[in-house]
């Protein structure tokens, strides 16, 4: 079985039992989505305890539902929060704890009308990136919905020097999302801290995380259908291919 069929069929199974066990929270059904749960400010709170969080000053989230209470956190310690705008479009929201409301800032809405909006290019350097996950290892591989942009944010971001290898990578997940095993590929970011309702678990030994774009796995077709990968690849030499 291929490396993406064995990933489909472990998120299939987390947003089948999430929903079943009733673990899952708006907005539902969870599948085919970074799935909100039960006890994510809990999970929230759990991170925000670490010393990762406490000495971030810029800490780019995700803009799924079950990271907004991190967002709201990150904003109530009085740090910048970047949430990159969706499928890579090459921008971020800049959310400034000093002129934002927390609570109004941290959800969709909020930050999509009075977050700032700045390029990848302009944004801050960024001390702490919080991910997304449909399920997660204790040896820190975790698997999204399936899209990738994450993986192909994080590595123009290291390219442009704007996350180095020690820049910390923590999730939030309900404890169901947290399994045995997670298939992987060079291209996967780990993660270095997974927070659930009940736990932390600090991933030991810290895994390899790619330096940049991998060219080898990028095709076509995911060029062509984000326009800000393909004009950086393109600024950058890398497109169209030799």
């Amino acid at each position: 079985m291929q490396e993406a069929d064995e990933k489909q069929m472990l998120r299939q199974r987390i947003w089948d039992l999430m929903e079943r066990t009733n673990v899952a929270s708006f907005p539902r059904p969870v599948h085919g989505r970074i799935p909100n749960f039960v006890g994510a400010r809990r999970a929230a709170e759990r991170l925000a305890s670490t010393e990762e969080f406490a000495r971030a000053r810029v800490v780019k989230v995700n803009p799924d539902s079950p990271q907004r209470p991190v967002r709201e956190l990150a904003l109530r310690a009085g740090k910048l929060v970047l949430v990159p705008t969706p499928r890579l479009r090459g921008q971020f929201y800049l959310l400034d704890p000093s002129i934002v409301d927390p609570e109004y800032a941290s959800s969709i809405s909020g930050f999509t009308r009075v977050g700032e909006r700045v390029d990848v290019e302009s944004a801050p350097n960024i001390d702490l990136v919080v991910v997304g996950s449909v399920a997660v290892s204790p040896s820190g591989f975790r698997v999204g919905k399936g899209e990738g942009y994450s993986e192909l944010e994080y590595a123009m971001l290291r390219e442009m020097g704007k996350i180095g290898d020690s820049t910390p990578v923590a999730t939030t997940v309900h404890d169901v999302q947290v399994v045995s095993e997670v298939p992987h590929m060079p291209y996967d970011v780990p993660v270095d801290i997974i927070a659930t309702p009940t736990r932390l678990i600090r991933v030991s030994p810290r895994q390899p995380r790619p330096q940049g774009l991998l060219m080898e796995y990028l095709s076509g077709k995911k060029v062509q259908e984000t326009p800000y990968l393909m004009a950086y690849l393109q600024r950058t030499g890398r497109w169209p291919r030799t």
